[in-house]
């Protein structure tokens, strides 16, 4: 997959349009779609979104996000893309709809389908939608796929309901609905070695600041290690600086100081709280890992 960050001419290509964030279950049957459209009349795909989020613009403020960037690439050449724009949506932010459509979507990839979400939005004061993108199809001489909202347990599948649940600390119910688990990954780090002190060694990582916050909390996780518990706070008991994500590898005991750290949240299981005494967090810990 070829990555661009400023347009070019890249014609008859079968486009998937919207900002993708964390590539969940509902936007992957619209990037799939528009790549087995390309394939089955041999041609190209491509993804056209934006490097961050519109909302940076409009408010100032950018959301966190489900992935990091450089995952959401990952994601989304895993579905087989040819070509993905990462364009500067101030650039495009005060066109029309229809000064998009023609200016940037018809003249630089002159598309043979267009392929989107049912809730798509786009131009100015959002003008553009699912049907102004049909009416014009004739027009401009594209096809035009509206894929409809995908459901689990009667609920819409979107970001921000992922985020919601995220945020809440119900990963059951965003893994579902991201069709994979939430995760993060990090170069592991020296923290204060005080696992190991009471028979808990831990693989410690900053997490990503551009990410979706997770409560304070303890979790099962599986890791490229093994599987895990994980705390992600600021440690209490122990007067911990910062906030950092310590990981407990069970039945493992190697040094990878340095190394990546990739991890896979399960569920939650507590929140964090500080304990009387270590030995209270110890056998607090040897209860949180029959939850695993």
């Amino acid at each position: 997959m070829q990555i661009f960050t400023e347009l070019n001419k890249n014609p008859d290509l079968s486009i998937a349009l919207g900002y993708f964030d964390g590539v969940h279950s509902g936007h992957r049957t619209v990037i799939q779609n528009a790549v087995a459209y390309a394939k089955k009349n041999g041609g190209k795909s491509a993804v056209i979104t934006f490097t961050d989020h519109p909302c940076c613009f409009f408010y100032g403020i950018c959301p966190k996000y489900i992935l990091t960037r450089q995952e959401r690439e990952n994601r989304i050449k895993a579905l087989g893309v040819d070509y993905l724009y990462e364009l500067d949506f101030e650039s495009i932010s005060g066109l029309t709809a229809e000064e998009y459509l023609k200016d940037v979507l018809v003249k630089y990839f002159s598309p043979c389908a267009i392929s989107t979400g049912w809730n798509h939005n786009f131009g100015y004061k959002k003008s553009g939608n699912a049907k102004f993108l049909h009416d014009s199809s004739k027009k401009f001489g594209y096809e035009y796929f509206e894929l409809p909202p995908k459901k689990i347990n009667n609920e819409i599948v979107s970001s921000s309901a992922i985020r919601k649940y995220l945020s809440e600390g119900k990963l059951e119910k965003a893994n579902t609905m991201l069709g994979y688990k939430f995760y993060t990954s990090g170069r592991i780090i020296k923290g204060q070695q005080l696992g190991r002190t009471i028979g808990y060694k831990t693989a410690n990582m900053i997490y990503p600041a551009e990410l979706i916050s997770l409560p304070f909390g303890v979790y099962s996780v599986q890791t490229n290690f093994g599987k895990g518990i994980a705390n992600f706070g600021t440690r209490p008991t122990v007067k911990g600086e910062g906030t950092l994500l310590e990981v407990h590898i069970l039945d493992f005991d190697k040094d990878i100081y340095g190394e990546t750290l990739n991890v896979e949240f399960n569920k939650m299981i507590r929140p964090e709280k500080k304990f009387p005494s270590l030995d209270a967090l110890k056998n607090q810990i040897r209860n949180d890992i029959k939850q695993v």
